[in-house]
């Protein structure tokens, strides 16, 4: 399965299966004659998927045709859906492991009446979080963005005023996002293999609620942990020895 872009109806178009004019309407297949035998294939496998799970809503069904989309890529559009279906109930939304480049817009969409409480998007491909996020999602409690390739977070994530865990671990920031310190009630904030190199003390870096900031596995260099080792914080603050990191 390819990774999934802003939007989640693109995936037929990245896969080759048609083009704008295609999604935009199902029965209209006439410029796309080479190529009709493979998509009348995909069209129906993927609409056995999208009519055998009721869950899926009709409006979501319609956006660009989800039955244009190739097998695999109509499965994965299916699994995002219900998984949004789900944390309609459940208020935990799970988008772990769906190939998701950026976050769809479609998922807004259909969270937009929710009040989610966590949201899992680990083991995905983000590069980044864009601000919406922070303004759509601003209730969640606990947020794990592990295993991706992000490398800051939006100033806006200030917004997630009950986010409590953070976990951001296994991505690729050089820097410790100062934006972490301005979660008001963030109590617990892994920060585990990235690369990290320095942390500048004099920046703010102290929080009324903060009661772990794990820094373990991270290239710090012999100066930067010697400097925290002796700084004095209101929380507790896990490096790795020396020997495990001296790289």
């Amino acid at each position: 399965m390819r990774p999934f872009g802003n939007d989640i109806t693109n995936i037929a178009n990245n896969n080759g299966a048609g083009n704008n004019e295609d999604r935009s309407n199902g029965n209209d297949n006439s410029s796309n004659n080479r190529d009709s035998g493979n998509l009348e294939s995909s069209s129906n496998e993927a609409t056995l998927d999208t009519e055998s799970d009721s869950r899926i809503p009709p409006h979501i069904a319609r956006i660009g045709g989800i039955v244009t989309f190739s097998p695999i890529a109509g499965r994965g559009v299916i699994r995002v859906v219900r998984r949004c279906e789900d944390a309609k109930e459940n208020h935990k939304l799970d988008l772990s492991q769906c190939e998701l480049m950026q976050i769809p817009d479609a998922v807004y969409h259909l969270m937009r009446n929710t009040e989610l409480q966590t949201c899992d998007l680990s083991g995905n491909v983000l590069k980044k979080v864009t601000p919406k996020f922070a303004l759509k999602f601003s209730a969640i409690t606990d947020l794990n963005l592990s295993h991706n390739q992000l490398s800051r977070l939006p100033d806006e994530f200030a917004n997630l005023s009950a986010l409590t865990t953070l976990n951001i671990s296994h991505n690729s920031f050089i820097v410790l996002p100062q934006v972490v310190f301005k979660l008001q009630k963030l109590a617990t904030l892994d920060v585990q293999h990235n690369a990290i190199l320095e942390i500048d003390t004099e920046d703010a870096i102290t929080s009324d609620c903060l009661a772990v900031v794990d820094l373990r596995n991270n290239p710090l260099s012999r100066n930067c942990r010697r400097k925290l080792q002796d700084f004095k914080t209101s929380f507790r603050l896990e490096i790795s020895d020396e020997v495990e990191d001296d790289w």
